[in-house]
């Protein structure tokens, strides 16, 4: 049983962290209707902002703050130079924007900190992380649900022509829905980098979201917290009783399954186009 409590800890608190880097990419395609494929790159960033300002001597709150603030305006500088332009063109031409920024973004990363791992100046307790992120997806959960900008949002993604004879502002939407993104993407690296460090690794932990993200559905936030919370305890009871790599394909085999009887995820909405 004590192991079985170390194991569920472990998971939940990696499946928390997950559900907020997933929030990430959902605000995008809620916002855009684009797969966000640059949020590992914006996950290291946020890690090596907080081992940054949490290096200086300043209260912890403040070193916090100023980490997602600073992403969130690398998320508006994205918008606004990166894909603002690309506004009406086809999706596929901001998708294809977002891998070009997520090779830009590390090789800006590698540039100013180099390769080297770090040890990140704050340890993060378990129970902390899944309490922090908890806080954070209620937050934003409510932003999308009453908030003005996250009903814009929402607008958007749906009709951007509608939208727009609707006086919603298409380059405010997008410049909000980045740098919230981004800020989710912070907090998750800032949070991830308290439990194992600050490496290059991180950034592929934003590709293994994916499954999360797909699971819970593209346009749900609900699923999104379900799908990590989920894949965080598969992958660590498969690490803990199984082992030998297996919790590294556990989350995949997971998700073809659930897609081959809900393709469209848990709690993703069935979009039906008339032709």
């Amino acid at each position: 049983m004590e192991v079985l409590a170390e194991l569920t800890l472990a998971g939940l608190a990696n499946g928390m962290i997950y559900a907020l880097i997933a929030i990430g990419f959902i605000i995008i395609y809620k916002a855009t209707d684009v797969i966000n494929f640059a949020q590992g790159p914006l996950l290291l960033l946020g890690a090596y902002l907080g081992y940054t300002f949490l290096s200086l001597p300043i209260p912890t709150w403040l070193g916090i703050g100023l980490a997602l603030g600073v992403a969130a305006l690398v998320g508006v500088a994205i918008a606004r130079f990166a894909l603002r332009p690309l506004i009406g063109e086809p999706v596929i031409s901001m998708i294809m924007a977002t891998v070009a920024l997520s090779s830009i973004l590390q090789a800006l990363i590698q540039g100013i900190w180099g390769v080297r791992p770090r040890n990140f100046p704050l340890n993060v307790d378990r129970p902390v992380v899944i309490g922090v992120a908890a806080l954070s997806l209620v937050a934003l959960g409510w932003f999308f649900r009453k908030s003005r900008e996250g009903l814009a949002m929402r607008a958007v993604a749906d009709d951007q022509q509608a939208a727009m004879s609707m006086g919603v502002s298409l380059p405010r939407t997008l410049s909000i829905a980045w740098a919230l993104a981004s800020a989710a993407a912070a907090l998750g690296g800032i949070l991830l980098a308290g439990l194992v460090g600050v490496s290059q690794d991180i950034t592929a932990i934003g590709l293994r979201v994916f499954p999360v993200v797909i699971l819970g559905g593209l346009d749900s936030i609900v699923g999104a917290v379900i799908g990590g919370a989920l894949i965080g305890l598969v992958e660590a009871y498969a690490g803990g009783y199984i082992g030998m790599g297996v919790q590294t394909l556990v989350p995949y085999a997971l998700l073809l399954v659930v897609l081959m009887v809900r393709p469209y995820g848990l709690f993703g909405k069935r979009r039906m186009e008339r032709v």
